[in-house]
């Protein structure tokens, strides 16, 4: 491990270049530029408050905010595992040339997803100023938060990547388990809607739950989440890094024979 750490030291100029890159590329030859990180959420935040708020009637309370949390969790997850699962494949030709620790393509990805999520918590603050969000000290503790949520989706990023390498049908699987994961998490809807037992597997089984509910506790409760809450997305997170990197480590010197 910390022979890695030492590695990933060496080539940190190269990692910040690659996120420079994924980020300029996002926002290449658009008039508005990072603007278009705050009016895109907003945009489609306004489009399912009224189709959810009118056609669905759910009682709510602050619906835009509860709306918006889910969704920026969601939607950087979704990115950032995405375009993760094609950083190595993507990056074949400088592999096959030269030396690179092929997890800082990965990593690279990730981060930019990150940080265009942290961009987009522009909208999430308009979001909460117009809404009327209270805000608390409780709120220092969302960085630890989002966090929790790039640890996890980088582990989920590893393992796509190293997956996809040896089978790229992974893509198919993957955008369908995307539909599926966003219709089981309570984004749009109350977890009170459902029956007792998808709630129970909606609690215990998704992820997401975990981060998305501790931002909502402080957000719309203006409370700080419940021990437990925080302990399960925590172990989740390290779960699945320590899968991910384990699985990207053991097959990472094959994947030269597959790119």
């Amino acid at each position: 491990m910390y022979q890695q750490i030492e590695v990933l030291k060496k080539y940190m100029p190269l990692y910040r270049q690659l996120v420079k890159k994924d980020i300029k590329l996002k926002y290449r030859r658009s008039f508005l530029g990072y603007l278009w990180s705050i009016l895109n959420p907003l945009m489609i935040m306004g489009i399912m408050v009224i189709v959810f708020s009118n056609m669905f009637r759910f009682n709510i309370q602050n619906y835009p905010v509860y709306l918006i949390i889910g969704q920026s969790i969601f939607n950087f997850t979704n990115e950032a595992t995405s375009k993760a699962m094609w950083s190595i494949i993507g990056n074949a030709s400088l592999l096959k040339k030269t030396y690179v620790p092929k997890y800082i393509f990965c990593l690279s990805t990730v981060s930019s997803s990150f940080v265009n999520m942290l961009f987009s918590l522009g909208a999430m603050l308009i979001v909460f100023i117009v809404c009327g969000v209270k805000f608390t000290w409780n709120m220092l503790f969302i960085p630890v938060i989002l966090l929790q949520v790039f640890v996890f989706a980088l582990g989920l990023g590893l393992f796509l990547a190293e997956a996809t390498v040896f089978f790229r049908d992974i893509q198919y699987i993957y955008s369908a388990f995307l539909t599926a994961w966003m219709y089981a998490t309570p984004i749009f809807y109350p977890l009170e809607t459902v029956g007792e037992t998808i709630q129970w597997i909606i609690k215990h089984l998704n992820p997401l739950y975990a981060y998305i509910q501790q931002f909502r506790t402080i957000a719309l409760d203006a409370a700080f989440p419940a021990f437990g809450l925080i302990l399960h997305g925590i172990l989740v997170s390290a779960i699945m890094l320590v899968f991910g990197v384990w699985r990207f480590m053991k097959n990472q010197d094959r994947f030269i024979l597959y790119i």
